[in-house]
């Protein structure tokens, strides 16, 4: 199969821009409507922003667990098989999250919800990186990525309109229309190639039996921790800062990742410009890297401001950490064909399930020092990491990625 007959706005890169669509209504949904579900079962105003950073965390350990599960799958069987698994059970678990009536039924269902949801962008981001040409490639998982986060914004509208368990409904129906358009989308040529070769296909522990592979893979996950630290600590939990700050108005979260969620869909479609023009993943996200460190700084100047400050400020942030697709593309070029889908699965994912690490050394610093303090300390050791992880990852623009991984096995 030639992948150069596929463009950026063929039916793959368009079906897998959709299928992420559906995948950040779902995963962000939470964080839109948490204050609203959690007070209508029952809890107090001081248990909400507890409770939230605990499902939240539980919802992280799913997607954790869901990636290595779906990455091996997306390997061993192929994309596609992933891509519909995980629409089914997400769907599923969207619907039963509509009917919950405690938070302990909440947290269940939100890990099983993550567990489904951990499947969809790696697999799709494979898939689109081995239709189209390395030419194209980088253009295409930036629109895959920049239409999907838009999924975001409809929920925080569709939040608006509806109650929060009929907005859960609602994101369980548009898998369901998901599945329908997924059955017109074909395999990749290259794992079809790869399913004829005597070679191990989604072996997770090769990552960790080689120190090469190890270290790429290891530093693929480090390079995406500040986007999980804005959304998952400063953008979620922007209402908390707000009072610390001394804001004149209350935050809304969800009216924060709307604006958030805005700015990264463009800054991710941005960036696939950006590394098209200089030829290169990394600078690319070096210069993400530091609009995402203004804005980080900007953010914890705020001093007696408006909610409408926070928002823009938000909105400067979900720009910087538009690095999303690319960052999910250098996991993908990093590895062989057959550990691509695993790696490019597991990847996105380790940084989701890395929030729940991050939430708690934020928690064991507010134990010594203040909240805003606590959350800068956290921010400037996320950056630090992210930054010198980048400088030793290998540049993957323009790589053919018709390669595999390991020994092929001997004999007939």
């Amino acid at each position: 199969m030639n992948n150069k007959q596929f463009g950026i706005l063929s039916l793959p890169v368009i079906v897998g821009a959709l299928g992420y669509f559906v995948d950040i209504y779902d995963l962000l949904l939470f964080g839109i409507i948490r204050k609203q579900s959690l007070i209508d079962l029952g809890l107090t105003a001081d248990a909400v922003t507890t409770t939230g950073e605990n499902i939240i965390s539980i919802q992280m350990a799913g997607l954790l667990l869901g990636g290595i599960i779906w990455g091996v799958m997306g390997d061993k069987r192929g994309r596609l098989s992933v891509l519909f698994g995980s629409i089914i059970l997400y769907s599923i678990a969207n619907i039963a999250n509509g009917l919950v009536t405690n938070t302990t039924q909440y947290a269940i269902v939100r890990f099983v919800a993550g567990v489904g949801l951990a499947g969809e962008l790696g697999a799709g981001i494979a898939l689109v990186s081995e239709l189209l040409s390395k030419e194209k490639r980088g253009l295409g998982t930036s629109f895959v990525a920049g239409i999907g986060l838009t999924g975001a914004v409809v929920a925080y509208f569709i939040s608006k309109e509806f109650n929060w368990r009929v907005c859960y409904y609602i994101g369980g129906g548009l898998g369901f229309l998901l599945l329908i358009l997924r059955v017109s989308v074909f395999e990749s040529g290259m794992f079809h190639e790869i399913k004829k070769l005597k070679i191990a296909r989604g072996d997770f522990t090769m990552f960790f039996t080689d120190r090469v592979r190890f270290r790429k893979y290891m530093l693929s996950i480090l390079l995406g921790l500040p986007t999980w630290y804005i959304i998952g600590v400063l953008v979620s939990f922007s209402d908390q800062f707000g009072k610390e700050f001394g804001l004149k108005e209350d935050v809304s979260p969800g009216k924060a990742i709307m604006f958030a969620y805005a700015a990264i869909s463009v800054g991710d479609v941005f960036i696939g410009f950006v590394s098209q023009w200089l030829k290169s993943r990394k600078k690319a996200l070096y210069i993400f890297y530091g609009i995402t460190a203004i804005f980080m700084i900007l953010f914890f100047l705020q001093k007696n401001g408006s909610a409408a400050q926070m928002y823009i400020i938000c909105a400067g942030l979900g720009f910087g950490t538009g690095f999303w697709a690319i960052f999910v593309t250098m996991a993908a070029e990093q590895f062989g064909t057959n550990l691509r889908a695993t790696a490019a699965t597991t990847v996105p994912n380790m940084v989701r399930g890395s929030l729940p690490l991050i939430i708690l050394f934020f928690k064991g610093l507010r134990g010594s020092i203040d909240y805003v303090t606590a959350g800068l300390i956290t921010g400037i050791a996320v950056m630090i990491i992210a930054v010198l992880c980048a400088i030793f990852t290998e540049e993957t623009f323009g790589k053919d990625l018709n390669y595999v991984e390991g020994e092929l096995a001997s004999g007939p």
